[in-house]
């Protein structure tokens, strides 16, 4: 129930019901007074709590943005950025929210502190001060009343009368005072409603702010809050995939740390045991050997540590062959045979380990016993990859988990045998429910693991993984693109044909989830695995996956387009070509040309049989590009002939170029280019003979049976391959290993291209090596 109205009137009666009135609303102000002290002790607790929070918080924040992750290994891929960057945006976050804290702790002492201590002060006090001056009022007048009415009747009248004056001032005093006392209870009761109420809404108002500002925030951050929760899995994916072969490489450490040491490609030495045979009996006797793949130059010093390290004499002899010993054909493990040049018989030997035997033999270039299949990148081996895989795509594209799911060890290892045996491989029947594909895609992968080196080459290796790790996307879809184009012809098209499969695999993720990254993971170890075993190159396997989705998202231009550089750089040696002045070359000058251009004076000397050996190892190397890059290169290759050739050799110009570049194409069944256009060659400002008017544009063959069977093209596409001698028009000093040091007159054997653009590969004195092209002239 409420409380009571306070009549004015009443202050005049002043009767024992108004005071009962007067003195709840008193308890009421009473009452509310202490609220408001204690609401105002909580509000600067609470205030003080936001403050420490908030200070607690942007601690916090700090020790976020002061701390920066690092990753393993010379660089990070994008989820590992986007992990670190984490950190700091979570500080920006925090920050940012308790700034907005901040705004709202200051407003809070203005918004509801101050106003309700001054509610307190001047309301709540100024009614406290009235009821004082009430009581003071109330106690005299009562004072002034019964004095005056004890006075006695027989004092003067005039002193009677003073008496009366001065009680009624009094009396009109105290109304005064009680009606304004009245008034200001009232006025604070009702002043209570908005004076006490309104501060705290305005607090609450600030809360909702500040609230409101956090769901700002969150909307804001959503975007990188689902790129991290993908990076997260994506990191997550790549760990366990690396767990374990971190854990097997540092178990083989702990069980034999000796057989995980750096090997050189050059170089490999370590203990052996030597089987030597001697009247009846056979002994195994322990040497330290050492072998130099340069010379091929086996040494064996005899060293038995257990008597007092005592050294025999050193033996030494040159390398024949190497091969490795069957399990079934000796008592003893893991041994190996190995023929001398020097010397007669067999020797044989014993490895430590089985991964000793194994860096011997890859040291030695060993070879495996007859009988025993070995993975190849041949004629076999490609066509057990295209059977492999047409029956993965027509049988088992939508099957969960493809090329994740693992095969039965001895199925795969019997599907392999019997695929890659001549006598065996035509009677396997991939169709049969006999194989499933999970056996398949096992073989596919073993097939891979097999190759004596990774399919993508340790060559190259490492510039895949510092493509990888270049921080723009595209830089490194170039990069790669690029290194594609540098791998040895066999090796590109078994990636080719791996990466268009792997495309097909993807694109039908929604059925057999194996995304792009998925694969990545799957082969990244396989198609890149280092030279060595160590936890740097576990550690780049993320990188390994990162070029292989590029492969894969990217694998028709990775494929079937030129490299950008490439094609540039062709224009950009043809115009030099034309423009430079017929003088030596100075060695100084590393060549870097496509084409041996010879002297003004040699032109008219050069043969019909001279041309294809400049243009066609080019052609050989665009092969597998589209058709209207080829076209392009054709139009190169004839604008340079006419440049290069003398006037009554241009009549077969044509043909030779179409010849050249049909021989070195794929066949028209291939699914790089079905079919081959028109090749014409442009009008030539020279002179031709008469013959020339004969020789219309040629079509490009489209197969190589036309080649083979034509006698005189085929000799020309021999003669081209064939090595032959040359010499030396000017002396060079050899500045790298790889190339040769020479004379001006110089004769060289062998003389062939090779894969570095601009340089020769011939024999000199028993070495092989590196020539300049512009440097010689063939005989």
């Amino acid at each position: 129930m409420g409380l009571p109205a306070l009549e004015f009137s009443d202050c005049y009666l002043d009767s024992p019901q108004f005071r009962e009135r007067l003195k709840s609303h008193e308890l009421e102000l009473d009452k509310t007074n202490k609220f408001i002290k204690e609401l105002i002790k909580d509000g600067k607790a609470l205030i003080q709590a936001l403050k420490s929070l908030s200070t607690a918080k942007r601690k916090f924040a700090d020790s976020l943005n002061e701390f920066k992750f690092q990753c393993i290994g010379d660089a990070e891929t994008d989820d590992e950025m986007c992990i670190a960057k984490s950190l700091q945006e979570f500080a920006a976050v925090l920050q940012n929210l308790e700034d907005e804290r901040t705004r709202m702790i200051e407003n809070a002492n203005d918004v509801l502190i101050m106003p309700l201590e001054r509610f307190r002060k001047e309301q709540i006090s100024a009614a406290k001060e009235a009821k004082k001056k009430y009581d003071k009022e109330t106690e005299k007048y009562c004072a002034v009343l019964e004095k005056h009415l004890s006075l006695s009747a027989r004092k003067k009248e005039s002193h009677l009368h003073e008496a009366d004056n001065q009680v009624d001032n009094v009396r009109q005093h105290f109304y005064e005072v009680s009606l304004e006392y009245v008034f200001k209870v009232q006025e604070v009761q009702e002043r209570k409603m908005f004076d006490f109420v309104e501060p705290l809404l305005a607090f609450l108002q600030g809360l909702f702010t500040y609230y409101h500002h956090g769901y700002e925030l969150a909307k804001d951050f959503n975007h990188f809050k689902t790129d991290l929760t993908i990076s997260i899995q994506n990191t997550r994916n790549r760990f366990e995939s690396t767990r374990s072969e971190v854990e097997s490489l540092m178990r083989k450490m702990k069980e034999n740390p000796h057989e995980h040491k750096s090997v050189s490609q050059h170089t490999m030495e370590g203990y052996l045991f030597v089987q030597e045979k001697r009247s009846f009996v056979s002994t195994w006797v322990k040497y330290y050997c050492t072998y130099h793949r340069e010379p091929k130059k086996v040494t064996m010093v005899l060293f038995d540590p257990k008597s007092g390290g005592k050294t025999g004499e050193e033996e030494s002899f040159l390398l024949k062959s190497c091969t490795r010993r069957k399990t079934d054909s000796i008592e003893k493990r893991f041994c190996f045979d190995v023929e001398a040049v020097d010397r007669p018989g067999v020797i044989t030997m014993q490895a430590m380990s089985e991964e000793d035997r194994r860096l011997w033999m890859e040291a030695m270039d060993g070879r495996e016993p007859v009988g025993y299949h070995v993975a190849h990148l041949d004629v076999i081996g490609f066509n057990v990859m295209k059977k492999f895989i047409y029956a993965v795509d027509t049988r088992g594209i939508d099957e969960q988990g493809l090329y994740r799911i693992v095969g039965v060890n001895s199925r795969v290892q019997k599907l392999l045998s019997l695929a890659m045996d001549p006598k065996t491989c035509a009677d396997v029947e991939l169709e049969n429910s006999e194989w499933e594909i999970k056996t398949i895609t096992s073989a596919i992968k073993h097939y891979l693991r097999m190759l004596p080196a990774p399919l993508m080459t340790y060559q190259y290796q490492r510039s895949f993984i510092k493509a990888a790790k270049m921080d723009n996307p595209e830089a490194r879809v170039t990069e790669i693109h690029a290194l594609v184009h540098r791998l040895p012809e066999k090796n590109r098209q078994m990636l080719e044909l791996l990466m268009k499969h792997l495309a097909n695999v993807a694109s039908h993720h929604q059925q057999n989830l194996m995304t792009i990254a998925n694969l990545g993971v799957v082969f990244g170890p396989t198609l890149l695995r280092p030279q060595e075993e160590t936890v740097a190159a576990i550690m780049d396997i993320k990188f390994q996956n990162i070029v292989v989705e590029i492969l894969i998202e990217h694998h028709e231009r990775a494929f079937y387009t030129l490299p950008a550089l490439l094609l540039s750089n062709m224009q950009l040696n043809l115009s030099r070509r034309r423009s430079a002045e017929s003088k030596a070359p100075s060695c100084s000058e590393r060549p870097l040309t496509l084409f041996h251009t010879p002297t003004h004076s040699q032109k008219g000397e050069l043969k019909d049989i001279v041309f294809p050996i400049q243009i066609s190892l080019f052609i050989g190397s665009c092969r597998s590009y589209s058709v209207f890059i080829l076209s392009e290169v054709s139009l190169y290759i004839y604008d340079f002939l006419l440049y290069l050739i003398p006037p009554p050799c241009t009549a077969n110009l044509s043909f030779y170029v179409n010849v050249l570049i049909s021989a070195t194409s794929p066949s028209p069944t291939s699914p790089r280019s079905p079919s081959w256009p028109m090749f014409s060659a442009p009008s030539s400002p020279q002179p031709t003979s008469s013959a020339s008017s004969d020789s219309s544009p040629v079509r490009l063959v489209p197969t190589l049976r036309f080649v083979l069977e034509d006698k005189n093209v085929l000799s020309l596409i021999v003669s081209s391959i064939a090595g032959r001698k040359a010499r030396a028009l000017y002396a060079c000093k050899a500045e790298h290993d790889s190339e040769l040091s020479f004379i001006a007159g110089t004769i060289f054997e062998n003389v062939h291209a090779s894969r570095e653009p601009g340089w020769l590969e011939g024999t000199l004195d028993g070495r092989t090596g590196l020539i300049p092209e512009n440097y010689v002239e063939f005989l």
